[in-house]
């Protein structure tokens, strides 16, 4: 079945991203984006991001994760170390986050190296979690072919029998990656696809280079 999308169009208009207004530190400009995203638009999960590695085999993979924490240092989230993605970053670390904002109009693609969090940063995050997410990450041996979806439910039942009234430890195979950023890339729609795209390249621990780049 054939679909032709040519007549999709849109007018970005709802903001500009200048050479001269940005500050030195890209983290500095995503905490500002993520902050008015959150506050003035209704895009549901601000947090949802785009994450991209290069699996096993050989092939590229992209799904949707949940930015849990941001530093100076990078951008965290949470998964099982032995699913497909996990795998991927252990066999190649470098990765790709992208944030699409459809609401604002703008766009954040971010290149960087992944590192497991230390265990005691895990165990804390964890121990937040809700009792039903912590069962949860125990139940599902993530990627993995299963039967059917009764087989987790059962088995989720199972363990909620065997821990009632008892605190749930993190599973070892379960915790958090930090991507500490190499490159990040701002782009804000403008009219007439004359966007604007500042992109930001680490130098050294400190030193960024900034550019802007042609739509």
């Amino acid at each position: 079945m054939d679909a032709d999308l040519g007549n999709y169009r849109k007018s970005y208009e709802k903001g500009e991203l200048l050479l001269n207004s940005v500050p030195e530190n890209p983290i500095e400009l995503f905490r500002d984006w993520f902050i008015e995203v959150d506050t003035h638009f209704n895009v549901g999960e601000t947090n949802a991001m785009t994450i991209s590695t290069v699996g096993l085999d050989g092939y590229p993979k992209s799904r949707v994760v949940l930015l849990k924490k941001y530093t100076h240092e990078g951008f965290i989230f949470y998964t099982n170390y032995n699913s497909e993605k996990g795998k991927a970053i252990a066999d190649n670390p470098n990765v790709c986050l992208s944030f699409f904002w459809h609401a604002a109009e703008r766009q954040i693609i971010i290149k960087g190296k992944a590192e497991k969090i230390s265990e005691n940063l895990s165990d804390g995050y964890f121990e937040s979690r809700p009792r039903g997410s912590q069962l949860g990450a125990i139940v599902s041996n993530q990627s993995e072919v299963v039967k059917d979806r009764k087989e987790l439910e059962l088995k989720l039942k199972d363990l909620e029998a065997k821990f009632e009234g008892m605190e749930i430890e993190r599973p070892h195979n379960w915790g958090g990656f930090i991507i500490k950023p190499v490159e990040l890339e701002f782009w804000q729609g403008r009219p007439n696809r004359l966007h604007d795209r500042i992109r930001y390249q680490l130098q050294d621990d400190y030193n960024w280079k900034i550019e802007r780049l042609a739509p």
